[in-house]
């Protein structure tokens, strides 16, 4: 596997919010080794940052896209701010409150 990491910002629209939307991709992105945060807007979409290897954060990319929460409805998802970095930002993968 590459050593290569990248850093995405995503911001998912839909019925995402009172469906346990943050604690599902909290426990996916773990899964996957991924580092970052996510958390709820004030225009009930569901924000955050994945950090990771490439593979596994287009994996978690798929996920958000087609999978969330059993409860959740996702409409879309926007990726933005796609770049290569040299270390991790963050120490594991948290629910921001």
């Amino acid at each position: 596997m590459s050593s290569k990491l990248i850093t995405v910002d995503f911001e998912v629209f839909g019925r995402v919010q009172g469906v346990f939307f943050r604690k599902y991709t909290q426990q996916e992105a773990s899964r996957l080794g991924l580092k970052g945060w996510c958390m709820n807007t004030h225009i009930d979409t569901v924000k955050g940052v994945l950090e990771g290897n490439p593979m596994k954060v287009d994996q978690m990319k798929s996920w958000l896209q087609n999978t969330g929460s059993p409860a959740s409805k996702i409409e879309k998802v926007i990726f933005t701010n796609e770049n290569e970095i040299e270390r991790h930002t963050y120490k594991d993968f948290k629910v921001k409150r």
